[in-house]
């Protein structure tokens, strides 16, 4: 048997996260690693105590067509990446690693081209992880260097999401 490779061992543990998730747009989940030991985790999910879109069978964004990547503030989730931040505490979370995967709630196909969106790229950012790996397909994988979010300021430019 193949050893699989470190990357694709924690990305796949992230996957595993995602199945928590409790959005009918798309769900994520994230991990956080910090010299080889897994410190955090989070689930694309409503806040604790509120119903989830699971519950209720209902998604205000899709309900409206909204776009991928707009309009968060009608959504009823906290992010993956935002819940593993805040289940984390700072210090543990300096030049950690954080893994991301994206998975379609109807058809359950990878996300793709996944990033993460303009409030988590600054909570990443504030976090003091040094990179995030997303996952593209079952083996395949994009890093993305947290500096990238810092000098491709999104918020000067107008581009949207993810």
């Amino acid at each position: 048997m193949l050893r699989i490779d470190k990357t694709n061992y924690y990305l796949d543990i992230a996957e595993a996260v995602l199945k928590r998730g409790s959005c009918i747009r798309r769900n994520f989940g994230a991990i956080i690693v910090n010299n080889d030991q897994i410190i955090s985790s989070g689930y694309t999910g409503a806040p604790r105590g509120r119903k989830n879109c699971t519950d209720i069978n209902f998604c205000t964004r899709e309900k409206l067509n909204i776009p991928r990547g707009q309009r968060y503030e009608l959504c009823r989730s906290v992010h993956a990446e935002a819940n593993a931040i805040i289940n984390a505490s700072r210090d543990l979370m300096i030049d950690g690693i954080l893994y991301l995967v994206g998975r379609e709630y109807k058809t359950k196909e990878y996300v793709r081209n996944a990033s993460p969106c303009a409030m988590c790229k600054r909570l990443v950012i504030n976090s003091g992880v040094k990179e995030v790996i997303i996952r593209e397909d079952e083996t395949n994988f994009t890093v993305i260097k947290t500096d990238y979010f810092i000098d491709n300021d999104d918020s000067l430019d107008g581009s949207l999401g993810y």
